[in-house]
């Protein structure tokens, strides 16, 4: 795959057992999923470092059944809540924050990195792993859609590598084995949510009780949230253009109710190939944490016979235009992007909290993408020396600088947000 973001996992990689795994998110969907998948071949994995964000008691949980020698936390505060949870006679080395974070993606002895943070706060630990030249199972999209192009030169300069957890891209990955210059569309589905065939006015209406039943998936309630609004495909066309390089026309999306077809390649001939499963998380999870391997993850194979009718539509953009706004930030500025994600992020937060309406997450979106300037990175200063983990880097000030515009378009995005989500 000529303009995949990294090369594909070494001879070495794949040999060495067992693979030490850090857990970067280890107490949300995909971390306890991956831990299930991990829990099914002790063979081949051992888990060295887990890391969480507010969920200590799970974390104690994991942390007394695996053992591992690191644990993150969000903060100091829960750093002190989850040491009288642990087991008598275990001390693991205890770090905090994303530097924290950082430092138990970048560890000597983890050779993998599942990176499942939600949101913007699993940009350091992906950047971090980057870095360290680790495996890297991505299953955080925001790290892509706010530094694709420099996790891209990162991946170059380190030899890291990129394993997709999505889905839809992990279908498109194993879909694309064949000529790259062959490759003429991706496609990515979506399930439409529990809002499929709605219209505007009805959605003005909707709970988050009614949102957060998804008709297919399992998932946690941010990522379920931006399922029923189509903000995650949107996220997910950003999240392809740099995992394969290719032009934002070449990236299409279809409404797929049944959740079988993940994702779709079309080539010049006119012909598709379609990855078809069972909608498990565990599925693409285990194929990037045990590649190349075709590992068994618990997961009951499909039965085509009992699925049915496979149909496909095209989304609603008129009804859901999250996924427009998605691809209006992705040709506009990096302060346009950052402002989207950001202002998703706090308008998916006070929607769940019965604070606006489900038709304000994109009205409050689109408000930040407008305001967003490159003047809003004025404030921001690369002064100083770039934390540990960028040290290493040769573009490390260049990096630092973009990671700090990154931060500035996002605490601009987040405050104006944030003001007009009190008003409301």
């Amino acid at each position: 795959m000529v303009n995949y973001i990294s090369s594909l996992p070494s001879q070495k990689w794949e040999q060495a057992r067992p693979r030490r795994l850090c857990i970067l998110g280890c107490t949300g969907s995909i971390g306890v999923n991956g831990l299930r998948v991990a829990e099914c071949h002790p063979d081949l994995f051992e888990v060295t470092a887990l890391a969480a964000g507010r969920n200590v008691q799970l974390l104690a949980e994991q942390a007394g059944r695996w053992r591992p020698a690191w644990l993150g936390v969000q903060n100091e505060d829960s750093a002190e809540r989850l040491l009288p949870l642990l087991p008598a006679g275990y001390h693991p080395n205890i770090v905090v924050g994303p530097e924290g974070y950082a430092r138990l993606a970048s560890l000597p002895e983890v050779s993998t990195v599942l990176a499942a943070q939600v949101g913007a706060a699993g940009l350091p630990g992906a950047i971090a792993a980057a870095l360290a030249g680790k495996v890297i199972c991505l299953a955080n999209k925001e790290s892509l859609v706010l530094a694709g192009t420099l996790l891209r030169s990162i991946c170059r300069y380190s030899g890291a590598v990129v394993l997709p957890v999505d889905s839809e891209h992990n279908a498109v990955f194993q879909a694309m084995r064949r000529r790259e210059e062959d490759v003429e569309r991706i496609i990515i589905t979506a399930s439409g949510g529990p809002f499929r065939g709605c219209r505007r006015d009805f959605l003005r209406s909707v709970t988050a009780e009614q949102a957060l039943k998804h008709p297919n998936w399992s998932m946690g309630a941010k990522v379920t949230i931006d399922s029923a609004s189509l903000m995650n495909k949107g996220l997910e066309v950003m999240e392809a253009y740099h995992l394969y390089g290719v032009p934002v026309e070449k990236i299409g999306v279809l409404v797929h109710p049944q959740s079988i077809v993940h994702a779709l390649v079309e080539f010049h001939d006119g012909s598709l190939l379609a990855h078809l499963g069972t909608p498990d998380m565990r599925m693409p999870i285990a194929h990037c944490l045990a590649w190349p391997r075709c590992a068994d993850c618990g997961v009951a194979p499909l039965d085509l016979a009992k699925a049915g009718t496979l149909t496909f539509e095209e989304p609603d953009m008129e009804a859901f235009p999250c996924l427009g706004l998605a691809l209006k930030a992705l040709s506009g500025t990096l302060a346009s992007q950052v402002a989207l994600n950001a202002a998703n992020e706090l308008a998916v937060e006070a929607f769940l909290a019965g604070r606006i309406g489900f038709m304000d997450i994109p009205e409050l979106i689109a408000a930040a993408m407008a305001e967003a300037d490159e003047a809003d990175g004025a404030a921001a200063s690369a002064a100083g020396q770039p934390p540990a983990f960028l040290q290493s880097f040769s573009g490390a000030s260049e990096a630092y600088a973009t990671l700090a515009r990154i931060e500035a378009f996002d605490a601009a995005a987040r405050q104006r947000t944030k003001q007009r989500i009190a008003g409301m």
